[in-house]
C-alpha cells in the first residue's frame, strides 16, 4: 500500500487511515504495508511505528497486515520484526538485503536468523531493485524453517514457479505460499499454481485484481482473461516510471490521497505521463 503524504511531505495519517477503510471496505486480502510502494526506505523510525500501529488497530481482525521489515542491515532488521510482532502486525515481507550482494548461503543464515525470532516471514525476491536474485534452490531450503512460510516473486519470470515447486517437494516442504509480485505476470502465475499476488495495481482496483485472480484459481480463465485486459493499462502504466510515483499520482486522482508527493529521491509525476495513467484508471473503471 502506498503512503499517503502532504504537499509538504509529512506522512498524511487521515488520509492513511481512510485508504486502509476503503481497502477493507473493497474487500482487500491482505495488505503489505511499508513495502517498496510505501516509500519505506524514506520513513523514520517513529513514522514507520506509527503507520503500523495504526494500520493494525484499523485492519486488526479484518485484513491481515504484512510488514516490509526488510534492509540492508541485519540488526536493523531484527529490530524492524520484533517491532512489528509488538504491535500485532501477522507477518513480515524481509527483502533480501539490496547492494551487497550477498552469495546464497549468506541469504539464507539471514533469513533464518530473522525467521528465528518468530514472525511469519514472506521471502521478497525483486533483482530488479537488489542486485540479488535468491534461488529457487535457496528459497525452498529457507522454506524449511516453520516460520518461513511464503514468497513475493518479483521476477516476472513464470516459467520459475514449476522449478521452485519441485525444489519445495524435494524437501517435503508442504503449504508453503508462492506470491507474484509483478502484476502484468500474475494471471500467468497463478494459472501455473501461484496462490495469488501482491500488486501494485491493487492500489488503485483491488477488487478487480482479487476477482481476476479468483476467477483464474476457479478455472474460469475466459472471466479472468477479460478482468486482466480491464486491468492491463494499469499493469503497464503504474510503471511508467518507478514505483511507486504512478501509484501515489493515480490513488491522488482517485480522491484517496490530498497529493501526489514522493520523498526524495523521488519526485512526483512527470506532468507528460498524467494522460497515461488516467486512462488507465479510466480503462479499468476506477476514475
Amino acid at each position: 500500500m502506498v503512503t499517503p503524504m502532504s504537499e509538504k511531505g509529512d506522512v498524511d495519517y487521515e488520509a492513511t487511515r481512510n485508504l486502509l477503510q476503503w481497502h477493507i471496505d473493497q474487500g482487500t486480502d491482505n495488505l503489505c504495508i511499508l513495502g517498496t510502494t510505501g516509500e519505506a526506505s524514506v520513513l523514520s523510525a517513529k513514522e514507520r511505528t506509527q503507520i503500523l500501529r495504526l494500520a493494525v488497530e484499523v485492519c486488526k481482525g479484518k485484513i491481515p497486515i504484512i510488514a516490509g521489515v526488510g534492509t540492508i542491515d541485519p540488526q536493523k532488521v531484527k529490530d524492524m520484526t520484533l517491532e512489528a510482532m509488538d504491535l500485532g502486525c501477522d507477518a513480515g515481507l524481509l527483502v533480501s538485503p539490496y547492494y551487497v550482494k550477498p552469495p546464497q548461503r549468506g541469504l539464507l543464515k539471514h533469513f533464518t536468523s530473522i525467521a528465528d525470532l518468530g514472525l511469519p516471514i514472506v521471502l521478497y525476491n525483486v533483482p530488479g531493485r537488489t542486485a540479488i536474485d535468491i534461488s529457487d534452490e535457496t528459497i525452498a531450503m529457507a522454506a524449511e524453517h516453520d516460520n518461513i512460510i511464503a514468497v513475493k516473486d518479483a521476477t516476472g519470470k513464470v516459467e520459475r514457479l514449476a522449478n521452485l515447486k519441485r525444489e519445495l517437494g524435494k524437501r517435503g516442504v508442504a503449504n508453503f505460499l508462492t506470491y507474484s509480485g509483478d502484476d502484468a505476470t500474475t494471471l500467468e502465475f497463478v494459472r501455473l499454481g501461484g496462490d495469488g499476488g501482491i500488486s501494485v495495481t491493487a492500489n488503485c482496483a483491488p477488487r478487480l485484481m482479487h476477482e481476476m485472480i479468483m476467477a483464474t484459481q476457479n478455472g474460469d480463465l475466459d472471466r479472468a482473461t477479460m478482468l486482466n485486459r480491464q486491468l492491463q493499462p494499469l499493469h503497464d502504466n503504474l510503471f511508467c516510471e518507478a514505483n511507486p510515483i504512478p501509484a501515489k499520482y493515480a490513488i491522488f486522482r482517485m480522491g484517496k490521497a490530498t497529493s501526489p508527493f514522493c520523498r526524495p529521491p523521488l519526485d512526483a509525476l512527470d506532468p507528460l505521463l498524467y494522460d497515461k495513467v488516467d486512462e488507465a484508471l479510466r480503462h479499468a473503471g476506477v476514475l
